[in-house]
């Protein structure tokens, strides 16, 4: 395999101080899995023009690390579309350039953290191919699990004081944040969430507290007007490839939810690349730059994020995790092999915990992907998708149960080749290359096709065959994606004991 690496990820490796940890862990496994690190002959341009002229010549002297394009590919008139419609500068052009590259075949994979080379991929639709050092790291994580240097464990809750705050995760938190070690004395007896590895090193941290209308805002500028609100006091998660960045923002989403807030919001330094990245992350989830607050760190941006009861068809992440009662609904059955990897919170009784650790990224995320060669291929964003256990031993009638609610962002088809749909699913498959290739080839006349959904609530308690048949929510055991009607859905919540507050009535 074929990588090419931006520019922006060449500085970073090559440094003197190091800016990013997760850097070291990328070259690491590419070296692991003997991918081919490439350079595009205009990054090297680009290279020189940096105003570090020590880490020029440090990069220089390591070119020899890297394998340079010996020719450039021909741009078409797509590329010059992009071109056209996106380059204003130099840099602009360079970065289309790397996109012509992958776009053409000459190379696999592009790895960047330029959000714009992101957009433009999408539109020459060949996102799948581009990756950020983070969904490369969940990539390849999930395709070598074996090579994985630990394993990461389930998100607890633990009391401030049982922390150890010489661990070196909250090194940079208290560099940042002047006067971090006396807050964190003071939350003593306060939760927190934290996630670990297997041998017990801090990946990720969050506080979370609610704060009501009487709440004093004097230090945001500009002031917030009275609202119940979920404050996001502390949010830093280690990159490693097994998204718990996405875990930690369904736990801000859970908690919302459960308090019934108006809006959540966090204020945040944007100084480092982890900040940065955060930063993204919560604009891709809804999360809006509101103003500034002036603290001991410095000025802060503060981002709130919109959490009124509504939907958009367009933006289903944008409102997550509320689906629209107006929307279309479907039931699809799921394998119970593959159930509980995708749906971690889903866990049936019968099943052991311990077998369902969050230690992969399908299990931590809010996007997903779930595979069919259902004929019924019409599904829109902002569809409502019921999944079905199928049964487990026993009789159907009693062991398959309703267990989850999805709601659409896209399908995928028309694929044209295995290594398209291996390269669509591998973000948030919970299947492996081999069963992916098995799934492909199991009759090549009817392809599979793919649909992202985000995993939205699990049901409390779990209608079965029996339930759903007897109360007219379905008429036999689903087959593909099989349409239900909005009073069979409201039946089917009805049975489950559902919170129905995620849904509302707006289309």
């Amino acid at each position: 395999m074929r990588v090419l690496l931006d520019t922006n990820i060449l500085i970073h490796r090559e440094a003197r101080k190091v800016l990013r940890n997760e850097i070291g862990v990328l070259f690491n496994w590419l070296d692991k899995i003997k991918y081919q690190k490439c350079v595009h002959p205009s990054s090297l341009e680009e290279i020189r023009k940096h105003k570090d002229d020590d880490l020029v010549k440090t990069i220089e002297a390591k070119l020899q690390n890297y394998d340079f394009l010996k020719t450039i590919a021909p741009e078409t008139d797509e590329i010059t579309k992009i071109r056209n419609k996106y380059d204003t500068n130099a840099n602009d052009s360079i970065d289309t350039s790397l996109l012509n590259e992958v776009f053409h075949d000459r190379v696999d994979y592009l790895i960047t953290e330029d959000r714009k080379i992101h957009k433009k991929a999408s539109e020459l639709n060949i996102s799948h191919r581009i990756f950020n050092i983070d969904s490369f790291l969940e990539k390849v994580t999930a395709e070598n699990p074996n090579l994985a240097d630990y394993k990461v464990l389930s998100v607890k809750k633990e009391y401030f004081g049982n922390l150890n705050l010489n661990d070196p995760f909250f090194v940079s938190l208290k560099k940042d944040y002047p006067g971090f070690e006396q807050w964190f004395n003071r939350k003593a007896d306060e939760v927190a969430y934290v996630c670990r590895s297997e041998t017990g090193e801090i990946l990720a941290f969050l506080y979370i507290k609610i704060e009501n209308h009487d709440e004093a805002y004097y230090d945001i500028n500009p002031v917030f007007t009275p609202k119940k609100r979920l404050k996001v006091g502390t949010f830093k998660v280690i990159l490693n490839g097994f998204k718990i960045g996405e875990r930690f923002l369904k736990i801000i989403f859970d908690n919302a939810l459960l308090f019934k807030v108006e809006e959540i919001y966090l204020t945040i330094l944007d100084k480092t690349p982890d900040q940065q990245r955060l930063i993204a992350l919560l604009e891709d989830w809804g999360f809006l730059k509101y103003g500034i607050k002036e603290s001991s760190a410095g000025q802060e941006i503060v981002m709130t994020r919109n959490f009124s009861r509504s939907f958009s068809l367009t933006s289903p992440r944008s409102f997550y995790p509320y689906i629209s009662r107006a929307s279309r609904k479907f039931i699809v059955p799921i394998y119970p092999q593959y159930h509980t990897e995708l749906f971690p919170d889903s866990i049936l009784r019968t099943e052991s915990p311990v077998d369902f650790i969050e230690n992969k990224p399908n299990r931590n995320a809010i996007q997903k992907v779930y595979i069919s060669r259902s004929f019924k291929r019409n599904l829109l964003p902002g569809d409502i998708i019921v999944f079905y256990r199928t049964k487990s031993g026993g009789s159907a009638y009693y062991t398959s149960v309703a267990t989850t609610v999805g709601v659409v962002e896209s399908i995928v088809t028309n694929i044209e080749s295995l290594a398209d749909f291996i390269s669509f699913c591998r973000k948030r498959s919970v299947f492996t290359d081999k069963e992916l290739g098995e799934y492909w080839n199991y009759n090549p006349k009817n392809r599979p096709f793919i649909v992202n959904f985000l995993y939205t609530y699990s049901l409390p308690k779990r209608p079965n065959l029996k339930t759903l048949k007897e109360n007219g929510i379905v008429a036999d055991a689903p087959r593909g994606f099989e349409p239900i009607s909005d009073r069979a859905f409201d039946m089917l919540l009805e049975k489950a004991d559902a919170e129905q507050y995620f849904v509302v009535d707006q289309a």
